[in-house]
């Protein structure tokens, strides 16, 4: 990849300027998680599994294991299913870790360890590193860093293969692979998808395809309750399949949202699953069109 500045017409190669040390990596995430994963910082050097930054996903309610390598190594696999077998047998430590560094009291029971994940990022992954992660529900993510000149920094994800094989085929050469499969689950959209009618699908869908045309950089994302559509990693609208129809709820705060029609509803003091203070359900297309531009507000919000 090459990367250019222009200016007046004239091109300009801005080169790479390599990271000397893993923790200069590591101090440059952890400074600035949120802005890179959307993820809030608890701890480095956690003490209890010896892996490099401890970090937690409010939007999942769920632990984040970060490792960052910059050197090659031969398995991220194995590392990173030790990592979180040793999460799950210290969850008291975890608790008390996030409780520590945020003056926060988090109980065992409000958080959903069955999303638990682990993230390595490298300057570089090797060809087998990036094949290993080829499964459709494998519980880390690889992403590739890189610096360069006028204090430039790029991320990018290693995509896997979504329709190869389950993890759990090779479970039974590791024992710590195959007791974090029994505990910590990948959630896909297959999974909401499940004994929906089919007008329900169909619906779900269209709002989709009408979703990821409303800007660039929207990606999707499973969770165990409802499905995101992120921009930037943020959280912009969340989609949970019912019986029939389709529940919808906006990511952004009460009294930020410009609905003329008042057809969202103000969940801002009621218990619910998804982001934001404004939920909608629909059977139809009926109301589509008015939604997606309400939801082009809270993109144009959060697209740089």
């Amino acid at each position: 990849m090459y990367l250019f500045q222009l200016h007046h017409q004239d091109l300009k190669e801005i080169r790479e300027k390599p990271f000397k040390k893993e923790k200069d990596i590591q101090q440059l995430c952890e400074k600035n998680l949120k802005q890179l994963l959307g993820l809030k910082f608890i701890a480095s050097e956690f003490r209890v599994a010896g892996f490099d930054t401890l970090a937690f996903d409010d939007q999942t309610q769920s632990f984040v294991i970060i490792e960052y390598k910059n050197k090659k190594h031969s398995s991220v696999i194995d590392q990173g299913y030790a990592y979180l077998s040793i999460m799950l047998n210290n969850k008291a430590d975890f608790i008390l870790e996030y409780n520590e560094n945020q003056g926060r009291h988090l109980k065992r029971n409000s958080i959903d360890w069955l999303q638990s994940r682990i993230i390595f990022i490298s300057p570089e992954f090797t060809t087998h590193q990036k094949e290993s992660i080829n499964f459709r529900d494998l519980l880390m993510e690889l992403w590739e860093i890189k610096r360069y000149e006028n204090d430039l920094i790029q991320m990018n994800p290693i995509r896997p293969n979504r329709t190869s094989g389950s993890i759990n085929t090779i479970s039974n050469q590791s024992e710590a692979i195959e007791q974090v499969s029994r505990e910590i689950k990948v959630f896909t959209e297959e999974d909401h998808l499940i004994r929906k009618p089919d007008e329900v699908i169909d619906l779900y869908h269209q709002f989709k395809e009408d979703i990821l045309n409303v800007g660039d950089n929207i990606s999707v994302k499973a969770t165990k309750l409802y499905i995101a559509f992120t921009v930037n990693k943020r959280n912009m609208v969340d989609v949970l399949l019912l019986k029939r129809g389709l529940k919808i709820w906006i990511n952004t705060k009460k009294g930020e949202l410009d609905d003329p029609a008042g057809l969202m509803r103000d969940v801002s003091e009621t218990g619910h699953w998804g982001n934001g203070d404004y939920e909608v359900q629909i059977s139809d297309e009926e109301h589509v069109e008015y939604i997606i531009g309400l939801i082009k507000q809270v993109y144009e919000k959060n697209k740089v």
